[in-house]
């Protein structure tokens, strides 16, 4: 990929993330990364063009740091481990602008996007990494509701993070979620 374009995608993913897609600019992205605005309409047309990569880009960042968690982790709890510790890993980020995947997600659907099946997309991938772990746990039965329930926690604890800034509450519920792991890995 072209430097100038990846850096368009880059300073779009940043910007849409902090701003939100609807209140991000050809003119802020361009001047983001100091292009004219010709120079930016020469890689893309459209902030759906724009917003179409930056999908491409989290989806690829998302298989990375899923396989990363698998190959550096001894077992299906750890990788699970990961997944809930993000919370905390990532808590400067969602007290300041929300979980990234839910913020889009949210924005994209209330403007009715087009782009919004594509966007969750990003849920589906964990949600569906999360199934495959709580079925090498021994969880096949319930390995969906499993997913769905820490996924849906987890989105809920990034909101109120977000509302009520407080880290003594994210790790609170980061313990909640762990002893709640522990649980039904031992229940198996």
């Amino acid at each position: 990929m072209q430097a100038t374009k990846r850096s368009i995608i880059d300073a779009a993913n940043i910007l849409f993330y902090q701003q939100g897609y609807d209140h991000t600019s050809f003119s802020r992205i361009a001047d983001e990364i100091h292009i004219s605005r010709g120079n930016f309409y020469h890689h893309f047309k459209s902030k759906d063009e724009i917003l179409e990569a930056v999908l491409q880009v989290r989806m690829s960042h998302t298989c990375e740091m899923l396989n990363g968690w698998e190959k550096e982790s001894d077992n299906a709890l750890d990788c699970i481990r990961r997944f809930i510790q993000i919370l905390d890993v990532n808590f400067d980020k969602i007290q300041s602008y929300g979980c990234p995947v839910g913020t889009l997600c949210t924005e994209l659907g209330k403007l009715n996007h087009n782009a919004q099946e594509e966007a969750n997309q990003v849920f589906v991938l964990f949600l569906d990494w999360l199934k495959k772990q709580f079925i090498l746990l021994g969880h096949e039965k319930e390995a969906e509701h499993l997913a769905m329930h820490l996924l849906a926690r987890s989105q809920g604890v990034a909101t109120l993070a977000h509302a009520f800034q407080d880290r003594d509450f994210v790790m609170y519920e980061i313990q909640e979620m762990f002893d709640w792991l522990d649980n039904i890995n031992e229940e198996e």
